[in-house]
């Protein structure tokens, strides 16, 4: 039976064994690509939101604002006019080009506290983005009063930066940083 199957019709087709690699995600884990007028997809493909706005009922996404010549984490709030709210310059910018939706997966990730922008030994932080000079910065999320709000952190911003009340705010101590549960996700198990 298997000799016909290989001359009428080729060889059989490759089945996954326990050997196959499983395809890994990037380092940047799997985004759902958005614009300004772009409707939020569902929470089965955006999980659960990792914060809520101060009202605490509004749901809070991270994700990536795409810029020119760099990509800033920024929060997402689908219940604003701008959406997407990037911390720069001293401001919450009102972004209105394309940005990135992370869903957040606890099974995968996991919020790990630091301080004055050090990444915790042994972590390996979600990347968000990069400076124009190629600088990295990683998805964190900071408390605003009694709010998390996800912004950016980098070790040369000695801090973590959220848009919060149309500002930016600067938190250089306990705040939390997004980072992978595990090395398998970047093949750097040991």
């Amino acid at each position: 039976m298997e000799e016909d199957y290989k001359t009428d019709r080729g060889p059989p087709p490759p089945y996954p064994t326990p050997m196959t690699p499983t395809p890994r995600p990037p380092p940047s884990g799997i985004r759902i690509p958005l614009q300004l007028n772009s409707r939020i997809p569902d929470l089965r493909s955006t999980r659960a939101p990792p914060c809520y706005d101060g009202d605490g009922v509004s749901p809070v996404f991270i994700g990536s604002a795409i810029f020119q010549s760099s990509v800033h984490p920024c929060k997402i709030a689908p219940h604003l006019p701008f959406p997407c709210r990037v911390p720069y310059a001293g401001t919450e910018v009102e972004h209105q080009g394309r940005y990135d939706l992370l869903p957040f997966d606890p099974d995968a990730m996991e919020w790990v506290c630091t301080s004055l922008g050090r990444i915790p030994q042994g972590r390996y932080p979600v990347a968000g983005g990069y400076e124009e000079d190629g600088t990295n910065l990683y998805h964190a999320r900071a408390r605003v009063g009694q709010t998390w709000v996800p912004g950016k952190t980098g070790e040369h911003l000695g801090g973590c930066n959220v848009a919060y009340g149309g500002q930016e705010h600067v938190v250089s101590t306990s705040y939390e940083i997004l980072c992978w549960r595990s090395a398998t996700h970047l093949g750097k198990d040991k």
